[in-house]
């Protein structure tokens, strides 16, 4: 069960994220989703990090899923899902539906002192044109992790495709 929060992470929280990333988090802005034990699944990261930008809006820490996808990724599904997109029209346009969503998301989540912070390191373009996980080429697939994390928290067909062929979310408590 995933269950979308939205909220700061407590001590607790922290301690989990730390221990799932393997070193202290950075960046963190709220916990975006739990599962049903209340373990965090989804990172909702700051736009700059460390003072760079960091367009990777979700980010999934949840150690099962990220093993799942891994699998999932070392068995070639990435370029099969490329394919897909150069031939399959609709799927392409949902797609970049999901990469929309995403820099939308992104950009309405900035406070006017992040919006502002962006624009006088001059970050914009690439906050408001980088899809997910960052990347700039939309008709790619950087990374299945990414793309399921915004699927937990948004709209994301690369994510609802892994849970209809793969039944990724069954692993989840």
């Amino acid at each position: 069960m995933v269950i979308q929060t939205d909220q700061m992470p407590d001590a607790q929280q922290l301690a989990i994220i730390a221990e799932q990333l393997g070193r202290a988090p950075r960046g963190i802005e709220t916990v975006a989703a739990v599962d049903g034990e209340g373990t965090p699944l989804v990172l909702r990261m700051a736009p700059i990090v460390d003072g760079k930008p960091f367009p990777t809006l979700y980010w999934l820490c949840s150690e099962r899923l990220k093993v799942d996808i891994s699998r999932i990724e070392a068995n070639g599904v990435i370029k099969q899902i490329e394919a897909r997109l150069r031939e399959d029209t609709a799927f392409l346009s949902a797609y970049h539906a999901s990469h929309r969503d995403y820099v939308d998301t992104r950009w309405r989540h900035m406070s006017a002192a992040q919006r502002h912070e962006v624009e006088r390191l001059g970050y914009e373009d690439v906050l408001r044109e980088r899809g997910i996980g960052g990347i700039a080429n939309w008709g790619q697939v950087r990374c299945l992790h990414t793309q399921y994390a915004h699927h937990l928290c948004g709209n994301n067909v690369i994510g609802q495709w892994l849970d209809a062929e793969f039944a990724v979310a069954d692993c989840l408590p």
